[in-house]
């Protein structure tokens, strides 16, 4: 293998990766904590094929060539080519491209298998795939149907942004998501864990951090891919590559957007599992309690609990084995039926009833005062920066004119005694005088010690 010559101009890459090849993962967006068994650190070696990826399938789609990706990378003095001109220096150049040529044609092959986005049109079909995904995935266990939360939350943000990447705080998440803030932590750390999330930067003190909804699978693929889970024997983490056979597993993901919000749906209420079952039944009405296990992932206990408290508030009815939604039960009215002479007339009395009124309110003033809290601090430590940026303390050799008197000679401003020794210089620098034992002794003593 030799070096190419000079390449013509390039077409530019977005604004994200031409950032992310100038100036490096400065937010540790690509970052992987892996360890090796034997105790072998491979997070920079990680991290490093990471950034190339992301690059090279970024200019594969502008267009790049193998050979100008090689060049960039290897001859310029860009932040993301460093383990490749490292790799280079230590082993040559013939592993160094070999390695970059890796990395190139696994992010073409990437590119290729997937369908570009051109327009916001491209996009939004591809939410909407996405969507449909995220709805036929069994979303089992209560950590999992937070995740389900969380990345409804954010299709609504990326909808209206029209763009895979979105910005939002844990705050403002977790009052989306109807939980408390850490709750929505740890669900953006399972996401991370399962690449269905990115964080792009850690965001600033006026705006939230900047993320990326990450849709792994082609439109093509199955949509049965399992849920992010916690760890299990063995400590085996599930993936997002894990096919699943078909489990009948069907929701409405905009009724969970609509309602998850709501305190009727906080953790001591109807919670997750009772949002399950309205949303699978408002994609298919008149299922069975079997059907319901499967079509919400939950278990037949959980179905028959979050079954009955519905049948109680007027919101749902059965007729004979099949459950139906009463006609206004998404808007929180209930209906008089045999198991229900007192329908909720909302979704507020719901939670009067369930004991969870006023939760998010109390979520929503308590991120508030955290906030301003927060404000108030960056305010003075903003301030503090200033201060000391323009006003530096006085170097310790230059006389201060609180420590000398007006016929020159050295004092202590607090008692005023004579410090003898020291006389000021045509500079204003303190002179030091060998001829007095009183400092001989400690000749790093300054009158600023007195």
């Amino acid at each position: 293998m030799h070096r190419t010559g000079l390449i013509a101009p390039l077409p530019p890459l977005s604004a994200r990766m031409h950032k992310l090849l100038v100036l490096g993962d400065q937010d540790d967006a690509y970052a992987t904590g892996n360890l090796q068994r034997g105790g072998k650190n491979t997070a920079a070696s990680d991290h490093a094929w990471a950034m190339t990826r992301a690059v090279a399938a970024d200019a594969a789609r502008v267009g790049w060539s193998r050979a100008a990706f090689l060049q960039v990378m290897l001859d310029g003095p860009y932040k993301a080519g460093q383990h490749a001109r490292t790799l280079q220096h230590r082993r040559g150049y013939d592993k160094a491209a070999a390695w970059l040529q890796r990395a190139w044609d696994g992010a073409q092959q990437y590119v290729q298998s997937t369908d570009p986005l051109t327009t916001r049109q491209d996009f939004h079909a591809a939410l909407a795939a996405f969507r449909s995904r995220i709805e036929c995935t069994p979303w089992k266990g209560v950590a999992s149907k937070t995740d389900l939360r969380n990345l409804i939350a954010r299709m609504q943000i990326c909808a209206r942004a029209g763009s895979w990447d979105h910005t939002v705080s844990e705050r403002d998440l977790a009052e989306r998501m109807g939980c408390s803030r850490t709750t929505a932590h740890n669900s953006n750390q399972r996401l991370l864990h399962a690449k269905l999330l990115r964080q792009l930067d850690n965001g600033s003190p006026t705006d939230g951090a900047r993320w990326m909804l990450i849709s792994r699978l082609p439109s093509t693929t199955s949509h049965h891919w399992s849920t992010p889970k916690g760890p299990e024997a063995g400590g085996a983490m599930s993936g997002p590559d894990v096919r699943h056979p078909d489990t009948g597993a069907d929701i409405d993901s905009r009724t969970v957007g609509q309602l998850m919000h709501l305190d009727a749906f906080a953790h001591h209420g109807l919670g997750s599992s009772g949002l399950a079952v309205l949303a699978a039944l408002s994609e298919r009405d008149g299922q069975s309690l079997t059907e319901l296990q499967a079509s919400a992932s939950i278990s037949r206990p959980t179905a028959y609990r979050q079954l009955g408290k519905l049948k109680t508030f007027g919101l749902i009815h059965h007729d004979g084995e099949l459950y139906h939604l009463s006609p206004t039960a998404l808007e929180g009215t209930g209906a008089t039926t045999d198991d229900c002479a007192a329908p909720v007339a909302d979704w507020a009395e719901s939670a009067e009833r369930l004991g969870t009124a006023g939760t998010a309110e109390r979520r929503r003033r308590h991120h508030e005062a955290q906030r301003i809290h927060w404000r108030h601090e960056h305010v003075r430590l903003a301030d503090r920066r200033r201060a000391t940026k323009h006003a530096p303390l006085p170097h310790p050799a230059v006389a201060q004119p609180q420590y000398v008197r007006a016929d020159g000679c050295a004092i202590n401003p607090t008692t005023g005694e004579v410090i003898m020794g020291f006389s000021v210089s045509s500079d204003g620098r303190w002179i030091w005088d060998d001829g007095h034992d009183r400092y001989m002794t400690n000749p790093s003593r300054s009158p600023f010690t007195m």
